[in-house]
């Protein structure tokens, strides 16, 4: 049976993050980067870009987050979903990209061992509550932690935890409510 915490749904309140432009990496099929483009304008153009989840893991449980977003809200993500940045013009490393949005979307983080990345997924999904479509080469990385974290609520209506057997079964309703990455995720067989 999986630990599920879950928060009365509010309103989503203003984030800087979600409003800051941010310049995220245009990609080919392969990944490759082929130029940058504003985040929220790929998002609603559905322009393939770069993206990845992180998944975290405590005692052989998956932590799935309870999304809290502008695209694809309520919907249960392999913990976290984000994008690397241009900063200074320089892209941010997949890994440095996943740390800092650990440390945005969770408090209390302790890590055990290194971030490993386990593939990468191709998709394309239209948000059927926005006017955003995920297009996106998402890395698949995955680390373990050494407590629960406390799930930071501007990013989060909740989180619950599912071991791999759970989380793979099509039939349920955890399946059912998972993002479409995490789907394809799963699908290709990555975690």
């Amino acid at each position: 049976m999986p630990f599920i915490l879950t928060l009365r749904r509010k309103k989503m309140k203003a984030n800087n993050y979600y409003s800051d432009q941010q310049l995220i990496a245009k990609v080919d099929q392969e990944g490759n980067v082929i130029g940058k483009i504003d985040k929220w304008e790929a998002h609603k153009k559905g322009v393939l870009h770069k993206g990845f989840s992180i998944v975290l893991i405590y005692n052989d449980m998956i932590l799935l987050q309870h999304r809290k977003h502008p695209a694809f809200d309520g919907v249960l993500d392999l913990t976290i979903s984000s994008h690397p940045l241009f900063i200074d013009s320089k892209l941010q490393s997949t890994e440095d990209a996943a740390l800092q949005a650990i440390n945005r979307e969770f408090k209390n983080v302790e890590l055990d061992g290194e971030i490993r990345i386990l593939g990468f997924v191709y998709y394309k999904a239209k948000d059927p509550k926005s006017i955003y479509t995920e297009h996106e080469v998402c890395d698949l990385l995955i680390v373990k932690l050494k407590s629960i974290p406390t799930p930071n609520f501007d990013y989060a209506y909740g989180f619950s935890f599912v071991t791999k057997e759970e989380l793979k079964n099509k039939k349920s309703r955890i399946y059912e409510n998972l993002s479409p990455w995490s789907k394809k995720v799963l699908d290709n067989k990555l975690l």
